[in-house]
């Protein structure tokens, strides 16, 4: 009976999700067509916003008539699927990177990170707790830090401005750079999470 149960759990592991490994995907080869979709991609970012602690408190102010973020085309989306740009902020306890990680592996290419706030670049304050996790770039691919405690709208909107010229540049591969280190990236991840009970690649 438990070995009837576990083949129908790995069975629905394998319908729910893939399981296939991430692979790079290069710019197009042409020029005039690499340059429109960076243009598309930098004009049309759609938040996934993941904030812990006090670390989301400054997203909030983005989007009321004061600083109104959709004037510069960014607008929030509820799942990973729909979004583009993950924003981390806040520190990050184990339990919560668990979560991170399988936000960002659900979202579709081309996706960026952004990390807020100096709990997320490096600890913060809570440095040298032993749940904390004080680099963020060892597990996942990091596009853009914005420093502070916490940073204000003002921080983060020159962040989207730094973000935007890194992809109009084509220089914002974090998603490629997740799949060709993948190992590297999963071996990180896997020191730190001890219950890992997530398929390898989820998406």
């Amino acid at each position: 009976m438990t070995e009837e149960r576990n083949m129908n759990e790995e069975f629905e592991m394998d319908e729910l999700f893939c399981t296939e490994r991430p692979k790079p995907v290069p710019p197009p080869t042409r020029k005039i067509i690499r340059d429109f979709y960076n243009w598309a991609q930098a004009n049309s970012l759609f938040i996934l916003a993941y904030g812990t602690g006090c670390g989301g408190i400054e997203l909030r102010p983005l989007f009321t008539a004061r600083y109104d973020i959709s004037r510069f085309k960014i607008l929030p989306r509820p799942t990973p699927r729909q979004a583009g740009l993950f924003i981390i902020s806040g520190y990050l306890a184990v339990k919560s990177l668990k979560r991170v990680i399988r936000s960002y592996e659900q979202m579709q290419n081309p996706k960026f990170v952004i990390a807020l706030g100096s709990c997320t670049v490096n600890g913060g304050m809570y440095w040298d707790s032993y749940n904390t996790i004080n680099r963020l770039d060892y597990y996942l691919p990091v596009d853009v830090y914005v420093t502070g405690c916490m940073p204000r709208p003002e921080s983060l909107i020159a962040g989207f401005d730094k973000l935007k010229e890194l992809i109009m540049a084509g220089k914002a591969e974090g998603a490629n750079r997740y799949a060709e280190k993948f190992d590297w990236y999963k071996a990180n991840q896997k020191k730190i999470i001890k219950d890992w009970d997530m398929p390898e690649y989820n998406w």
